[in-house]
């Protein structure tokens, strides 16, 4: 009657040993564990859980920003894709001169009208010229003033006629030149020029607007034109970008 006692002890030795090996063997030692409020030992006591929580969330909002970024940067490549803006063509239809003298200090006076025929390629931009300027050279030399056009606003897919009169005022050039084109008229029959139109476009598409590029437009001609002769003047195929087989005189586009 006096022996069970010690037969309950030696059970409740098993039980305590039993807790202290699934403990890991180090009774009472703080081990972190995950809680609702951040880390946690066994204890009870708090761990460092906002900086691991803060991380995480300048992890998210990092992965965030790129993938705007990427989305952004898709979208734009499809719009450009869809709407990419051709340059527009530029054409010289005819020409008239009314004028072309030289005088002494050497000058040139010469007043002349060009017939250009612009295009707009594009089938969803519509181009708006700005700041357009147009004059004649010689040898790379200005023999008319540099004239100023009136703004020029242009549908998709359409054609535009302009016929600027250039000249009316004297301009100093050197004696070479002044010699060289009267020698051209009076010895040849021919005088080749160049009309140059600069200035600035912008395609608009829709709500979409593109920044302003500088336009540079040459137009090389050789006229059949002899000392004395008033008005419409041959035209003839000087330039190389044109086509031989047909009419028409393309002009060279820089944007």
């Amino acid at each position: 009657m006096a022996e069970e006692p010690s037969v309950g002890g030696e059970e409740s030795s098993k039980v305590t040993t039993t807790t202290t090996t699934v403990d890991g063997g180090h009774k009472g030692k703080w081990r972190p564990r995950w809680g609702y409020g951040g880390w946690r030992g066994y204890g009870g006591h708090k761990g460092d859980g906002k900086g691991y929580v803060a991380g995480k969330t300048r992890r998210s909002i990092s992965q965030f920003i790129v993938t705007l970024f990427v989305l952004a940067a898709v979208i734009a490549l499809i719009l450009w894709l869809i709407y990419r803006p051709y340059k527009p063509k530029f054409t010289l239809v005819s020409a008239a001169v009314f004028n072309l003298t030289t005088s002494t200090p050497p000058f040139i006076s010469t007043t002349m009208q060009f017939t250009i025929v612009t295009r707009n390629p594009n089938e969803r931009s519509s181009i708006h010229y700005d700041r357009l300027s147009a004059f004649v050279t010689y040898k790379n030399q200005m023999i008319t003033p540099q004239l100023m056009l009136p703004p020029l606003h242009q549908r998709k897919d359409s054609t535009v006629s302009m016929s600027p009169i250039l000249g009316g005022a004297a301009v100093p050039v050197s004696l070479d030149l002044a010699n060289g084109i009267l020698m051209d008229m009076e010895g040849y029959g021919l005088v080749q020029l160049r009309l140059v139109l600069q200035g600035r476009i912008k395609y608009k598409a829709g709500v979409i607007k593109t920044s302003h590029y500088d336009l540079y437009v040459t137009c090389d001609m050789l006229l059949g034109l002899k000392k004395g002769m008033v008005g419409q003047v041959p035209l003839l195929n000087a330039n190389h970008y044109a086509d031989q087989d047909q009419d028409h005189h393309p002009c060279k586009v820089d944007t």
